[in-house]
């Protein structure tokens, strides 16, 4: 795992398509902006697992 350092409005870029950029720090909560482009999802990580976990679920169902 790559680990950076940013301040506000500072961002990182990945793939040289997305840009990530911090909107503000509060506390322990950062506020992060993400552009990119439109046909690449972006979800937080607790989304995906529940994507996950409802996918397996329908998978299971349909093999019984």
């Amino acid at each position: 795992m790559l680990v950076l350092s940013r301040k506000k409005s500072e961002s990182i870029v990945i793939n040289d398509d997305v840009v990530v950029t911090v909107i503000e720090v509060r506390g322990d909560k950062v506020r992060l902006g993400i552009k990119a482009p439109r046909e690449i999802p972006v979800h937080r990580k607790e989304v995906v697992d529940a994507m996950v976990r409802e996918s397996q679920d329908d998978s299971a169902a349909a093999n019984r």
